[in-house]
């Protein structure tokens, strides 16, 4: 089984963190850096190729990742040199398999990586995507009022709760195919041209351990709570 890992991005949003180092690099409980959790798990699941789509500090990733031996996997790499969003850096490998997971490099959970692609072929789909619940709260009390400007309601720091995607997908190659070679192509552009192509997307609802290290308060988290995440990751 093939996994893409998308390990490109900037890291801006975790600045400062990322001056010096690519975000996929970045420790935990000063032990493991995130990408070496992902590669691990990958491993655990079944997937046996794993490449890297890399650019920022793209040498730096190299050099302290490797070929996988060390965790009995094939790691190769791919290359931008520029950026292209989340879909658009898999127009680039050119021996893309039929069916392949793709995942982000900040990412840590405890989903059975190996039973969400499992799901994926059995379904045939083009396009899985596991998404899981999420709360945002507003700081703020919202006002509800009428077309004559009388207050018709009131919330107080009010939450919601909204499926998010995890970052994880199953794609068939056929998606990226038709895309323009190294050109820019978000998830979102994916998504939005799905619907309105009436093009069919498999949703994996998932309900257990999910975080993006993607922002500081969730890295500093992460990184203080890591002997626990540990625990909930099995590792």
């Amino acid at each position: 089984m093939r996994a893409i890992i998308l390990a490109g991005g900037k890291g801006s949003r975790l600045k400062p963190f990322t001056t010096l180092i690519p975000k996929p690099l970045v420790p935990l409980g000063g032990e493991v850096a995130i990408l070496e959790i992902v590669i691990k798990q990958l491993r655990q699941n079944g997937f046996t190729h794993i490449t890297l789509a890399i650019n920022h500090f793209a040498n730096l990733i190299r050099s302290f990742i490797g070929d996988g031996s060390k965790w009995n996997v094939k790691i190769d790499y791919s290359l931008e040199t520029e950026p292209l969003g989340t879909i658009g850096p898999l127009t680039l490998i050119p021996d893309l398999p039929e069916n392949f997971l793709v995942m982000n490099s900040d990412v840590l959970c405890n989903l059975n990586y190996h039973d969400f692609f499992i799901k994926h072929l059995e379904k045939q789909s083009l396009i899985s995507v596991s998404t899981c619940k999420r709360k945002s709260k507003i700081d703020f009390g919202v006002i509800q009022y009428n077309q004559s400007k009388y207050l018709t309601g009131f919330q107080e720091k009010p939450e919601d709760h909204f499926d998010v995607s995890m970052g994880i997908y199953g794609l068939h190659k056929s998606v990226i195919e038709k895309l323009p070679k190294g050109k820019q192509y978000g998830f979102d552009n994916l998504m939005i041209d799905s619907i309105k192509n009436n093009e069919p997307v498999n949703i994996h609802p998932f309900s257990g351990f999910w975080l993006d290290i993607g922002r500081p308060d969730d890295y500093e988290y992460a990184d203080a709570h890591y002997q626990e995440i540990k625990e909930t990751l099995k590792l």
